[in-house]
């Protein structure tokens, strides 16, 4: 996408942030417009993908870099009958803006937002920066590899290279939700071991599974992290019930995941119960 944004000046990316009952296309699919009507990838086609696709040249044509959400009932006045409603995500790149887009600045952080950090920008760490685009948190996206970012960031996000992500640990604020998935298990235990040592945060999630999650566990005994500690490592990461391996599948799945945890920390902090040093919530 990147050449394309070269040559094209600007570009619209189309994602389906949420879908309700029978959909053409589920949440992480994406496709790119042009300002001329050319598109790489497809939301499902028929007149859900005519109706976004012009809605997208026409805000290329009205505004800036921006993020535009719009939901679609695929009903009679689409003229589909699936029945279904769509929520799309899109976003407008331009150019001359790839600077800001890239990295943002602390002063563009909304403080009435859940602060998470995500260490890793694979395919599921890139799905999971679009799953979070559109909801009620502040992306911190940390990565050892400069050029593991994709070429463009969703505004949401900030991205952060670091030669010592561990060391960012440090520099979350208190109640953040941590998601470690690097490109390295070793890697992936030094954020591990730091982020159990930092007591106020709320959630410590790694990719992983049950297997990865006991070999984890033994190591970090064996380096004397009590079992209080120990207990605050959430390994396999998302809802339970879902068994979709598929970046997008595990996006959404810990997307759901989170936004539980958010709101059971905003209930125990209205009802005065919330405790920096117990950040267990059921979901």
């Amino acid at each position: 996408m990147s050449e394309i944004l070269d040559s094209e000046g600007t570009v619209a990316v189309i994602s389906i942030v949420k879908a309700d009952g029978s959909t053409p296309r589920g949440v992480g699919t994406r496709m790119a417009v042009t300002k001329n009507g050319g598109i790489i990838g497809t939301i499902g086609g028929g007149a859900l993908e005519f109706a976004a696709l012009n809605d997208a040249i026409r805000l290329m044509s009205e505004t800036g870099s921006d993020l535009h959400e719009r939901d679609w009932p695929l009903g009679p006045d689409l003229g589909q009958c699936c029945g279904g409603r769509v929520r799309t995500l899109t976003e407008i790149f331009v150019a001359k803006n790839r600077p800001v887009l890239f990295q943002r600045g602390e002063s563009e952080i909304v403080e009435d937002r859940t602060d998470v950090m995500l260490f890793g920008a694979g395919h599921v760490g890139r799905a999971i920066a679009l799953a979070l685009a559109p909801l009620p948190f502040n992306l911190k996206w940390v990565d050892s590899r400069a050029d593991a970012f994709p070429a463009l960031i969703v505004q949401s996000a900030r991205a952060i290279v670091s030669e010592a992500p561990a060391g960012e640990i440090i520099k979350t604020t208190s109640g953040t939700f941590v998601l470690i998935m690097t490109h390295s298990h070793s890697l992936d235990f030094e954020i591990v071991e730091a982020a159990l040592k930092k007591t106020d945060l709320a959630y410590v999630g790694l990719i992983g599974s049950e297997t990865k999650r006991i070999r984890f566990q033994n190591r970090l005994r064996s380096l004397a992290v009590n079992d209080k500690d120990i207990a605050r490592l959430h390994c396999p990461i998302g809802t339970t019930g879902i068994s979709g391996k598929e970046p997008s599948v595990i996006a959404a799945s810990v997307a759901a995941d989170l936004l539980i945890r958010q709101e059971g920390l905003r209930k125990r902090s209205e009802q005065g119960s919330f405790r920096q040093d117990v950040p267990e919530i059921v979901a």
